[in-house]
């Protein structure tokens, strides 16, 4: 059992990470600040070729698994950029999946390299506001027309709307009380965001405002038929493979995050002197670090053992679940004890560390609740009755 990380593995993280370094504080806290996406840094990581790091090589990708890519989105959150880096990028890599999946040869060709080379950014049409979790109850509904569809409804929490050109877009082509399954009927597109019949509304949030999220309204939007992934009423289960991959980055983001924030909690703690010695002399300060390093740790690793599990083949779900779940709450028990740790230092945006522990509850509330979480794991690991 080798669960130690490859020489290839360290190259990533190390190549990563000097895209990263190009970026400051400065940098972020602009961003945050101005509400600005981060234009440039997208640039750079698809200068390097990073946004395809699992896209297949015919397109322009790198052929790598989620296990790299986990790799990668860890480095990108703890380089300084937190969640604001981490959100700009990481829907490229997962959110295009079943286009590898179950797309053509004429919409991999059409779609992906743009994805890859930097100039399309992709937004994630799902969610719904009656909706929520229960996926299933979405209302959006994609009436079949000459040449296509007509798409009516609503999405929210619709991240880089406000940049994107392109929108995976899941839809009803059969009501929900006119399924056999309640997750029959539901069908996958990946189109132009036509701005002209889609209105994107800004959500003012509490963190991560460099990366937007939004009310999303679509009115009369014709998709044409070559834009609809796989076969019509099966989007659901096309969807379940981005799912697990998902969890599985947004969980080694928030621990990157956390990283980060205990990178910089140690650092001030060493120092940081009063009564004539560094605070971090005292076993006060250094249990509650030393703590956050282990679970950071275990949540990592637990992260890495799912991705390799996907990349296998492997049943995952269970894994990838608990990283997310396991990473949304180190990443945020870190980001506590660093702004403890700076004392009032930790309140004031010069020290980053009030961002990043904004941008921490991300982890801890999307994609999936954490109560979700674990009435899955208790259906799926402990043979529970379901409860919902």
């Amino acid at each position: 059992m080798d669960i130690t990380l490859s020489e290839a593995h360290h190259a990533i993280a190390d190549n990563v990470g000097k895209v990263c370094a190009q970026f400051d504080d400065t940098y972020w806290s602009a961003c945050d600040a101005e509400a600005r996406f981060p234009e440039e840094f997208v640039a750079a990581m698809a200068a390097g070729g990073w946004l395809g790091i699992t896209m297949p090589e015919a397109y322009g990708g790198s052929a790598q698994g989620v296990t790299e890519a986990a790799v990668m989105m860890n480095t990108v959150a703890k380089g300084g950029g937190g969640q604001a880096a981490a959100s700009s990028i990481h829907i490229n890599l997962f959110g295009p999946h079943p286009i590898v999946v179950f797309g053509t040869d004429e919409q991999k060709q059409r779609m992906l390299p743009p994805i890859i080379d930097g100039r399309h950014k992709v937004c994630f049409g799902v969610t719904e506001p009656n909706a929520g979790l229960d996926t299933t109850s979405i209302e959006t509904f994609a009436e079949k027309v000459d040449g296509g569809y007509r798409i009516n409804g609503r999405k929210i929490w619709t991240s880089t709307a406000q940049h994107a050109q392109k929108i995976m877009l899941l839809a009803r082509t059969v009501r929900k009380e006119d399924a056999k399954k309640r997750t029959d009927g539901l069908t996958l597109f990946f189109t132009d965001l036509d701005r002209s019949a889609v209105e994107v509304q800004r959500i003012p949030k509490m963190g991560r405002a460099a990366v937007d999220s939004n009310a999303t309204f679509i009115d009369n939007l014709f998709v044409p038929e070559e834009d609809r992934i796989g076969e019509e009423g099966k989007g659901f289960s096309y969807l379940l493979h981005s799912l697990n991959p998902e969890r599985i980055l947004i969980g080694a983001e928030a621990v990157g995050l956390g990283q980060d924030a205990l990178r910089r909690a140690a650092r001030y703690a060493g120092e940081r002197v009063v009564f004539g010695r560094p605070i971090g002399q005292n076993q006060g300060i250094q249990h509650p670090l030393a703590e956050c390093w282990a679970y950071l740790e275990s949540a990592y690793w637990l992260a890495m053992r799912a991705a390799s599990l996907y990349d296998q083949g492997l049943p995952c779900g269970a894994e990838a679940n608990a990283a997310k779940f396991l990473g949304g709450k180190a990443g945020f028990q870190a980001c506590t004890q660093a702004m403890l740790t700076h004392g009032g230092m930790g309140y004031a945006k010069e020290y980053q560390i009030e961002r990043l522990l904004r941008e921490s509850m991300i982890a801890r509330i999307a994609p999936v609740s954490e109560q979700m979480v674990l009435s899955f794991l208790a259906e799926n690991v402990l043979d529970l009755p379901k409860s919902y």
